[in-house]
């Protein structure tokens, strides 16, 4: 064993470490300060991601599968990785939407791939985060943070039931105290960045577009 591989071993064993709970004096301001309303967050979300360049649907949670269809002919997608399993990755599995790339092996075997031969993945989210337009990605060993940051389209899943107001809700509602992954992500729009003569560029460090499926309560 190398000791790269000791070292990860020793760090795969360690136990959680629980983070402290805020003190009274934050838990206080925090809660003072104004909310949106339950039934708007949805709304703001939207607005929000939007306007950080994310493309966003509005589907029930019955027809998503079919609207991601509707975006891979629509977008061109030849090949779609997915995470075969979570409870999403079973459903576009039974989909039969062609192109479809299970992501169940180490990257280390299909690296050259993953990054020239991949043109979008689909991953699920923890939720999102209303006032800024935030996803909430919490990566795992089925839907690792790859998926959301080296394919040049990322198609992501979220919840409107798991919308939150502020970050703050986010932390203390959803436990985060209780133990993290290895990386949690707060994605906010495709990447971007203005490092090159201060000039916005879309797709440098990440995937250029990002489209939302925002899932809300059955048609009627």
């Amino acid at each position: 064993m190398s000791a790269r591989d000791k070292i990860l071993a020793k760090l795969r064993a360690a136990p959680a470490q629980p983070l402290a709970s805020p003190d009274a004096s934050i838990t206080t301001h925090y809660a003072s300060l104004p909310r949106t309303a339950k039934d708007k967050l949805a709304q703001e979300f939207a607005e929000k991601i939007t306007a950080w360049h994310a493309e966003v649907h509005t589907v029930p949670r019955s027809q998503w599968v079919d609207k991601a269809r509707t975006i891979v002919a629509d977008k061109g997608i030849a090949t779609l990785l997915y995470a075969p399993a979570t409870a999403h990755g079973k459903e576009l599995a039974a989909s039969g939407i062609a192109g479809l790339k299970a992501y169940d092996q180490p990257i280390e075997a299909w690296k050259q791939e993953m990054f020239d031969g991949i043109d979008a993945a689909i991953t699920g989210t923890r939720g999102a985060i209303a006032e800024t337009g935030t996803m909430i990605l919490w990566p795992d060993a089925d839907e690792p943070r790859l998926m959301s940051l080296v394919p040049p389209i990322h198609i992501a899943l979220v919840d409107a039931d798991a919308i939150l107001p502020t970050l703050y809700d986010a932390i203390t509602t959803q436990g985060w105290s209780k133990g993290l992954p290895t990386n949690a992500l707060l994605v906010t729009g495709p990447s971007k960045t203005a490092d090159i003569q201060q000039t916005l560029a879309y797709g440098a460090h990440g995937p250029k577009e990002l489209i939302v499926l925002l899932l809300t309560g059955e048609a009627q």
